[in-house]
């Protein structure tokens, strides 16, 4: 076998310090959604991004597996590697090196997802998945060179396969879907034209790159490719010291990340900051929170900074930022340092929080907004929820829930797959007609015909239609929450259950309780990264108004019954059942049942999650269960894969 050529490595890149940094943060948080790269040729983008790949570790894959899944990791894996594992196998595991694939510019769609071979499923029947590029580029990177230039549906569809980490090919009703998980790197240059503004913002992070100014830098570019290039081995040999340290760095950094928090204040910051600079949406303030924790385990902290939400704000804002016409996009750094420079005159000004003195009260909030006993966790991560399916085989008027296959009989909906006999209309099924009908071919005389079709083998296109489904989480944000991380795992329950609803254009509500109200934190969407952003910044602390928090469930689910008469409404109630505040003067537990009774005659299906240490028969909750006529689950630690396999079992 002929020895690989040594890519040039990154360490040895002069300059290009911001390009180098975005890069860099999304080998440690592959969830930062990417980086495009704007600029000028001839400024070492593609050679980073190769570069990059050489320093990152080796990959351990399933041998033979064309998705090069995890051998450690059940959750990530295709369905066959999947099947396997469940069953006991020992699956074979191989080394390979981090990928980088590039996609080229004429790519098509099916090359781009995969294809279902159908000259196979002709000679022989069976289904055949040929993989594409983003199955190749799955726990690697992804390299797009001149990604302006593509189709929008392109970019539209690889953006949406980042961002979601799946890859789903339909094709003539067979669906296919297998994990795509990478690095997304894009490069353009802005002369020859501008993505869609709804495109960019779905960018991670974006860096412009330009020719170095500084000829002594320059020099040193010249003087390291001809040296490269006159004997790769010992160059790359000269920097394998540096290039080990990076490497390091990047690992530990990668260990240190999920136990980055931040404060109210720097979220405050870069929200400030966000409305500063005229951002639309809410995205920016997202990934600058996501970008600045990275920054942090990069820079060896377990706290972000404002210094790392000052490096966040020159790689998450500059293609987000409004746009005149003829105008250039360019961040104000004026204002930027203006909006520092006030926030450090406020965090001078603001008193010390108040002491244990006589006039102290626990609950009572500090000058800022947050009550003194309350602590914003950070949502553990996410993970791959549990399929919630309903009984397949409703009809569509009964159907609760847009995960329900319920079979259309009008001829509207999606084609999921091919029948003996028409429902409804007929409507032939042609890919499964000539399935059915190729055994047979070597008998039958084909006359003019390139395949011959007798009655038997006709097929006919079964269609579903799926109707909605609203899932309400109803929270308990009290002091007592905020132990042993059950705030951190029920909100990485809601995130996963909201990332899966996107997919499935499903709807997730979040109504919060704490002090004394509750909150509504989110209406009914499917917006990921507005349920984020509410869910990362709610603190816990103070006492527990239940009644007050069934009170604005049953408002909510009423209201939406009458926009959604055909839709289900599923309610999980999360919470360690210590009723201490009444809702209009009365006895606070008594309040609950009544509402609870309310709520059953909406006819919503609901579950209980009790977080209490010591499950009490006679606690509050066990007479909500009774009433709600619904299961109740005492979790003495609250996991949030136990959170959706419970709500699977309930909803199912």
């Amino acid at each position: 076998m002929t020895p690989k050529r040594p890519v040039y490595p990154f360490a040895a890149l002069v300059g290009q310090d911001l390009l180098k940094l975005a890069l860099i943060l999304n080998a440690v948080n592959p969830r930062l959604g990417g980086v495009l790269i704007r600029g000028e040729k001839g400024t070492a983008k593609s050679t980073a991004a190769r570069g990059l790949a050489e320093l990152l570790p080796r990959l351990p894959v399933v041998a033979g597996c064309p998705f090069h899944c995890d051998p450690a990791d059940p959750a990530e894996m295709c369905d066959d590697c999947r099947k396997r594992h469940a069953a006991g196998e020992t699956l074979p595991v191989r080394q390979r090196p981090m990928p980088v694939v590039d996609l080229p510019l004429g790519t098509t769609e099916d090359r781009l997802l995969g294809t279902i071979d159908l000259e196979k499923a002709l000679k022989t029947g069976q289904r055949h998945f040929e993989p594409g590029i983003l199955a190749a580029a799955h726990r690697g990177i992804l390299y797009v060179d001149e990604v302006n230039l593509l189709d929008d549906h392109l970019v539209d569809v690889l953006l949406d396969a980042a961002a979601m980490g799946v890859n789903v090919v339909e094709r003539e009703g067979i669906s296919f879907a297998h994990p795509a998980r990478f690095i997304l790197i894009g490069t353009m240059n802005p002369e020859e034209g501008e993505l869609r503004p709804q495109l960019l913002d779905r960018f991670g992070l974006c860096v412009e790159v330009s020719g170095l100014k500084d000829y002594a830098a320059r020099m040193t570019v010249v003087e390291r490719r001809l040296a490269f290039e006159a004997d790769p081995e010992a160059f790359a040999a000269a920097w394998e010291e540096e290039q080990e340290r990076l490497r390091l760095k990047i690992l530990a950094a990668r260990e240190r990340l999920p136990r980055v928090g931040y404060s109210r204040d720097m979220l405050r910051l870069i929200t400030v900051i966000c409305l500063d600079q005229g951002v639309d949406g809410h995205r920016a303030d997202i990934f600058m929170l996501k970008c600045a924790q990275t920054l942090a385990a990069w820079h060896g902290r377990e706290t972000v900074h404002p210094e790392d939400v000052r490096e966040a704000a020159l790689l998450v804002l500059p293609h987000r930022l409004r746009k005149k016409p003829l105008g250039e996009v360019k961040l104000d750094r004026e204002k930027l340092a203006e909006t520092f420079r006030k926030f450090q005159e406020e965090q001078e000004k603001a008193p010390p929080p108040p002491g244990p003195g006589p006039d102290y009260e626990p609950g009572a909030p500090e000058a800022g907004g947050l009550a003194v006993s309350e602590v914003v966790t950070p949502p553990g991560e996410t993970f791959p929820v549990k399929p919630l399916e309903l009984t397949p085989d409703r009809e569509a008027e009964q159907a609760p829930g847009r995960r329900t296959r319920a079979q259309s009989k009008d001829g509207r909906g999606r084609y999921v797959r091919a029948g003996l006999s028409p429902v409804g209309p007929p409507d032939l099924a042609l890919d499964a007609t000539l399935r059915a009908a190729a055994p047979h071919q070597i008998f039958r005389e084909a006359g003019n015909l390139a395949v011959a079709v007798a009655a038997p083998d006709l097929r006919f296109k079964l269609r579903e239609r799926r109707v909605g489904r609203h899932l309400l989480f109803v929270v308990d944000a009290s002091g007592s929450m905020g132990a042993d991380e059950r705030m951190a795992e029920t909100k990485a329950a809601i995130l996963s259950l909201l990332v899966d609803a996107y997919q499935r254009r499903e709807r997730v509500g979040l109504i919060t309780f704490r002090g004394e109200s509750a909150t509504l934190a989110l209406p009914f969407t499917n917006s990921i990264d507005l349920a984020e952003k509410h869910l990362t910044a709610l603190p816990t602390g103070g006492k527990t108004p239940l009644p007050a928090a069934l009170a604005l469930a049953y408002d909510l689910i009423r209201r939406e019954q009458a926009r959604h008469p055909g839709d289900a409404f599923f309610l999980i109630l999360i919470s360690d059942g210590k009723a201490n505040i009444p809702l209009a003067g009365g006895n606070p537990v008594a309040e609950a049942k009544e509402l609870a009774a309310r709520i059953r005659e909406l006819g919503v299906q609901a579950l209980i999650l009790d977080t209490e240490r010591y499950w009490h028969e006679e606690g509050c909750l066990v007479a909500l269960s009774r009433i709600l006529g619904c299961r109740r689950h005492s979790l003495t630690s609250l996991r949030a894969a136990e959170v959706l396999a419970r709500v699977g079992r309930a909803w199912g």
